[in-house]
């Protein structure tokens, strides 16, 4: 495997090499391997969790047997993308129709140089956990996976704390908002059957097609505030005089609220059984529940605002938004805190194939992140 010289290991660097040799959800193998091997090379214990991630421990020095169980969590994700690059930069992926374009090389990046200066300076009471997650970006979610095996069940978590790239807000902005942050997400796919045939001879017809087209207009019709839904995909494979039998739909559905989640779940069944009363039709409602929503701790959004303050560092109060983490299903169990590192502007729009995050966020993001770490555990 192609490394880094252990004596000369940066958070730049590090966070080139996971850009020039990125991989899949579930399929981060060799980005675990390297994260592994430099934190082993940095003194620092690790071990795998969740198949392809990295569970890495710190205890700090002002620590007795009984404040080491107060821990904190920091979260990195360290998934890439099936999109294929066009930044040309000189240490972009080598690896075709794979990219980093979501970031998560640059929150690998900014973990590990938190755990390299607080492992230098462990001055804090209590143990830090540094997870490097995989499979963010596709169900069940590496954070699922990460629960299941309860890593922190010896462990008071005083918080989970994670952070995403954010290209709205310039480098030195931090975006936080406290409570109701980030979307559940649910994928709909949705299967409408009639009888199809001629399209001249409709009296024949219980046409799918024209059942499909309502039940959209009365599935959209059901977006308000707190609930978006969309249909991303329509799929009737018939011909200009042949109505098919079949008609396919797939979409999503994002809430903000699990009792608007479930209440969601019924109006779509209920608009699927009306549309089927009316056209005659027989739809198959399928709904893939994906990540809980990000709901964060009002207290550590408070303390994590302060800090940013003192230090001189912009802050935005953030609307909701309607995307979605996995990092939800930490805060559905321990007291958690996602923020927003800005990247600039001119790293253009994330999920794309010129995505190209400043690296100066590097440096401001392990600043930030272990001053906060220190303020939480000797608090």
């Amino acid at each position: 495997m192609n490394t880094l010289n252990r004596n000369n290991v940066d958070p730049i660097r590090f966070r080139r090499h996971l850009h020039r040799h990125p991989e899949l959800s579930f399929e981060e193998h060799r980005t675990a391997a390297f994260i592994t091997e430099q934190l082993t090379a940095a003194g620092i214990v690790c071990r795998p969790i969740a198949s392809t991630g990295v569970l890495a421990t710190l205890v700090g020095r002002r620590s007795t047997p009984e404040t080491a169980r107060r821990a904190l969590v920091l979260r990195a994700d360290i998934d890439a993308l099936p999109i294929r690059e066009r930044t040309g930069l000189p240490y972009a992926s080598e690896h075709d129709g794979v990219m980093h374009a979501c970031g998560h090389d640059l929150h690998a990046a900014i973990l590990y140089g938190v755990l390299c200066r607080l492992a230098a300076d462990p001055d804090f009471e209590g143990t830090v956990l540094g997870l490097f997650q995989p499979g963010e970006e596709c169900n069940p979610g590496g954070a699922s996976l990460v629960l299941a095996e309860d890593p922190f069940a010896a462990y008071d978590v005083r918080a989970v704390v994670g952070e995403h790239c954010e290209w709205q807000l310039p480098v030195g902005t931090f975006g936080f908002r406290a409570g109701k942050f980030m979307a559940a997400c649910d994928e709909l796919h949705l299967t409408v059957t009639g009888r199809g045939g001629h399209g001249a001879r409709r009296e024949l017809l219980q046409d799918p097609v024209a059942a499909a087209a309502r039940l959209v207009t009365r599935l959209l019709d059901l977006n308000a505030p707190e609930r978006i839904l969309s249909i991303g995909r329509i799929v009737a494979d018939g011909a200009t005089n042949v109505v098919p039998d079949t008609v396919t739909l797939a979409g999503t559905l994002r809430t903000f609220d699990e009792e608007v989640r479930r209440e969601s779940h019924a109006l779509i069944a209920a608009c699927a059984a009306r549309t089927d009363e009316a056209c005659g039709t027989h739809t198959q409602a399928g709904i893939s529940r994906g990540y809980p929503c990000v709901v964060n701790d009002a207290a550590l959004v408070e303390q994590a605002v302060a800090l940013a303050r003192r230090r001189g560092d912009a802050v935005e109060m953030l609307p909701m938004r309607p995307m979605a983490e996995d990092f939800g299903f930490y805060t559905q169990r321990y007291p958690s805190l996602f923020y927003r590192l800005g990247v600039g502007p001119d790293a253009g729009r994330s999920h794309t194939a010129e995505y190209a995050p400043s690296e100066a966020a590097i440096g401001v993001g392990i600043d930030f992140l272990s001053a906060l770490a220190y303020e939480i555990l000797n608090r």
